[in-house]
C-alpha cells in the first residue's frame, strides 16, 4: 500500500485523492469475461493463479495508485 492511500485513510492532507478500485470494477472487462468462460466462479476463486489474475486485471489496465 502506498503512502498516498495511508495518508488519506488517516485523514491527513494529500496532494490529490488516491484511487480506490473495488474488485467488482473488473467484471465488465473483456479479459475477465473471457477468463470466466473457462472457469466457474468457484473454480476461479479456488485456483490461486486464476484468482490472482482476475484480481490484478483492473490494475493492469488502469495502473492506479
Amino acid at each position: 500500500m502506498n503512502d498516498l492511500f495511508r495518508k488519506a485513510a488517516r485523514g491527513e492532507p494529500t496532494e490529490r485523492p488516491p484511487v480506490w478500485m473495488m474488485r467488482q470494477a473488473g467484471r465488465y472487462l473483456p479479459e475477465y469475461r473471457e477468463l470466466r468462460e473457462d472457469y466457474s466462479f468457484l473454480e476461479a476463486i479456488s485456483t490461486p493463479e486464476v484468482a490472482a489474475e482476475i484480481t490484478l486485471q483492473p490494475w493492469e489496465r488502469f495502473r492506479p495508485d
